[in-house]
């Protein structure tokens, strides 16, 4: 699974609004319960739509399949896609009746689908004959929730690390087996990682590989890390404009624009290809990379991020499962079935040894995971982690169409930080009171 991007709202405004009166008033009559109604005359049979195509989707196929074999009551039948093409077709198949039962998303594109009724509350799929939330990720579960009710039960859950190239610090007089651990170790290390062999402006070598749009938040992780953001945690507050932000935004944007520890403009998948190719030294990324830098053979080690002034802190991303608005009846409890299985300690095992995620569970042990220790790695900080926009209904509007611009034309010089960023803050404080 690689970055999960916002999806495109705007053309999809009628599909939501299509989707939100086929799905309104749906009780519990049975009505999304045709091709398997629970009732005696064959399995219920469970669409399910989600977008991991990367390596990690034999390890969701792999579950998908025991499943369907441990027992005859249900039958999950998935459709695997890229994440836009996902995105582009959930809506309109939502309105017309057409889409899957279950649908596997970043949370954090949770609340722009449950504030229009499309998706329905699961808070009884948590407790007694169903996922224990004593035992799960609080924070992953925390992220399924929108106004007060949980719309989604963790699919996964990771954080990002600081991976470094070993050879590269080797090179530097740096020692390999020594991250950075405070901020000026950081961008200490990141200049002297940085190599203009030619003296033409533009690094051979960057010491830290960072994108700016179309990516998993990295950026959020320093502004957080400096007690700044771009929101208050209970999601009511645009926080880009105070101050501690604008302090970390500049402190990083100097050393990218300045000493050029990073290139500017890149997105999520150049920032991988950067690291991987042995161009940059350093990246902040999740544990979907760890096979496509070892197959590239990359001495890399995996660590938190160097903690900032404020903050040690890092990035909490997860994947949730959701239930369609329409699936009642012997086809929702199908579905609780079928997560509370996706949740259970065997097949969280299973689950992390064969993709590298960490497991949604806290009472999986390193050795219990010994087969996969990136695993683990990714998932011991899980109490420093914080989800990214948690909760904000405009997810997109604020990340793709105010944020993004504004962190763009403050790395290309196109104006001041402080003012950019405050005027960024008070477009953002709009749309967050516009959705209260």
């Amino acid at each position: 699974m690689r970055t999960r991007r916002p999806m495109r709202i705007a053309p999809m405004i009628a599909a939501l609004a299509l989707a939100s009166a086929a799905c309104a008033g749906q009780g519990a009559t049975g009505a999304g319960d045709a091709g398997g109604t629970g009732d005696g005359a064959g399995p219920v049979t469970l669409k399910f739509w989600n977008g991991f195509t990367g390596p990690d989707r034999a390890a969701v196929e792999g579950i998908v399949s025991k499943y369907n074999a441990s027992q005859d009551k249900v039958k999950i039948e998935m459709e695997i896609m890229p994440w836009d093409v996902f995105f582009d077709k959930l809506l309109p198949s939502l309105g017309s009746g057409t889409g899957p039962d279950i649908a596997a998303m970043d949370t954090a594109q949770i609340p722009q689908y449950a504030a229009r009724n499309v998706f329905q509350p699961l808070d009884d799929f948590y407790g007694a004959g169903g996922v224990d939330p004593e035992v799960m990720v609080r924070s992953a579960v925390d992220a399924t929730a929108f106004k007060g009710k949980k719309y989604g039960v963790p699919m996964n859950f990771t954080t990002l690390k600081l991976y470094w190239n070993k050879d590269m610090f080797r090179e530097a007089g740096l020692d390999p087996e020594k991250p950075p651990a405070t901020w000026k170790e950081f961008g200490d290390y990141a200049k002297k990682l940085t190599k203009d062999t030619d003296g033409d402006g533009k690094p051979e070598q960057y010491g830290l590989s960072i994108a700016d749009h179309a990516t998993i938040a990295m950026w959020p992780i320093l502004l957080w890390q400096n007690g700044g953001g771009l929101v208050s945690e209970d999601g009511r507050t645009a926080t880009l404009g105070d101050p501690a932000t604008i302090e970390a935004a500049r402190h990083w944007i100097d050393l990218v624009t300045k000493d050029k520890i990073s290139p500017v403009g890149q997105a999520g998948a150049d920032a991988d290809k950067l690291f991987q190719s042995r161009k940059a030294a350093m990246e902040i990324v999740g544990p979907w990379m760890t096979t496509g830098f070892k197959d590239a053979g990359i001495d890399f080690g995996i660590a938190m991020p160097a903690a900032g002034p404020k903050a040690d802190v890092t990035l909490g991303t997860s994947v949730a499962f959701t239930l369609n608005a329409r699936a009642t009846g012997g086809k929702k409890q199908a579905a609780k079935d079928f997560f509370t299985y996706w949740n259970s300690k065997e097949s969280q095992k299973y689950w992390s040894v064969e993709s590298g995620f960490p497991p949604n569970r806290t009472d999986l042990t390193a050795s219990d995971l010994r087969e996969n220790p990136y695993s683990a790695l990714f998932g011991q900080d899980a109490d420093k982690s914080r989800f990214y926009l948690a909760g904000v209904q405009e997810f997109q509007k604020v990340n793709e169409t105010i944020f993004e611009p504004a962190l763009q034309r403050a790395l290309n010089g196109k104006g001041d930080v402080g003012t950019l960023f405050g005027q960024a803050g008070k477009e953002i404080q709009a749309v967050l009171d516009s959705a209260q």
